[in-house]
């Protein structure tokens, strides 16, 4: 029992610096997919991920134990994006067959249906929950974005956009940003009705945006596009820090990265299957990892670990290796 404890706290104390990034290979995969990830979420508090997939089917994982705790077929309305609210077993995802765009709040625990969610007209392409209440925005191809609380099956909001919204929460809960045509608008989220506090450009870049995010701390942002580029900026005075460029992606993918746990590195799928890892701080590629897939990866990095998950035609987990790290090997 000692021994495994000071196991444990010699995992935790291991930085993630760039020779730790760089040391970084699959260390579990799960392939019993039978189409491609759509969506994935960790579980803030947790150990729980959550994912969505073409095969119509919602996963439950305890990556702690890296098993698959339980599988739910979405049938009737198949499944696209799928989030976690703070309760481990329940979930919010958005249809994928068509027909019926509503959300759904599901219970993975009984495979019951909590409640929905009604006012989305197309495919919703954006669902960002609140960290901090229960409330979360949704972004739909019907060029609306709409504000839910998890409670009422009505929207108690409704913000009008250009093109195709991504949207996004700070961790705080009280920003909001909604992106589309080459800008970020920053939105109060006690009084989003009197419209954007203020809206950045990312450039010449008015390519269709995929994913929106803020680091943890709230300090930066990062956007991609269709084009293939991850902007980060500065999120409070919209200066665009850096562009990282990968390959574009197909019109039907989403292009998603995803901050290291304390905002030091961002990691990235590509258009050629890929995946990208870059210092925020010197804004250079430390890390790749080359693939035989055609389609980016949805990425996720797991809260407050040295571990990020990638979905593909299979689910992959991501960690150092310690025979690599020679300040680890020294301490043997």
């Amino acid at each position: 029992m000692g021994g495994a404890q000071s196991e444990r706290e010699e995992k935790v104390s291991l930085e993630l610096t760039e020779e730790t990034l760089q040391s970084m290979e699959v260390g579990m995969t799960f392939r019993d997919y039978n189409g491609r990830i759509s969506s994935m979420d960790f579980h803030r508090t947790s150990s729980y991920l959550v994912t969505a997939s073409d095969d119509e089917s919602i996963r439950l994982y305890d990556v702690g134990s890296a098993t698959c705790l339980k599988t739910i077929n979405s049938k009737k309305y198949g499944v696209d994006l799928v989030c976690f609210t703070s309760h481990p077993t329940t979930v919010i995802y958005s249809s994928k067959n068509g027909w019926d765009e509503s959300l759904r709040l599901l219970s993975l625990n009984d495979n019951k249906y909590l409640r929905y969610f009604k006012g989305h007209h197309d495919r919703v392409v954006s669902l960002s929950l609140c960290a901090r209440k229960e409330c979360f925005i949704s972004g739909s191809l019907d060029q609306t974005v709409l504000l839910w609380d998890q409670r009422a099956e009505k929207c108690q909001g409704l913000l009008r956009v250009q093109g195709k919204p991504t949207t996004a929460y700070d961790e705080q809960g009280v920003v909001f940003a909604i992106a589309y045509g080459g800008y970020i608008r920053m939105f109060d989220s006690r009084k989003y009705e009197k419209g954007p506090f203020d809206i950045f450009s990312v450039g010449e870049d008015v390519s269709d945006t995929n994913v929106v995010k803020f680091s943890n701390d709230g300090r930066l942002m990062l956007l991609t596009t269709s084009d293939g580029h991850i902007h980060v900026l500065d999120s409070f005075r919209g200066t665009l820090l850096s562009t990282y460029n990968v390959k574009p992606i197909s019109s039907n993918s989403t292009l998603e990265a995803s901050f290291s746990p304390e905002g030091m590195f961002v990691i990235s799928g590509s258009g050629d299957g890929s995946v990208y890892a870059w210092s925020v701080r010197s804004g250079k590629e430390v890390a790749s990892w080359m693939s035989s897939e055609m389609e980016p990866p949805v990425i996720k990095w797991a809260p407050g670990s040295l571990m990020f998950a990638t979905g593909s035609s299979e689910l992959s987990f991501w960690i150092p290796d310690l025979s690599k790290l020679g300040a680890y090997v020294d301490r043997k």
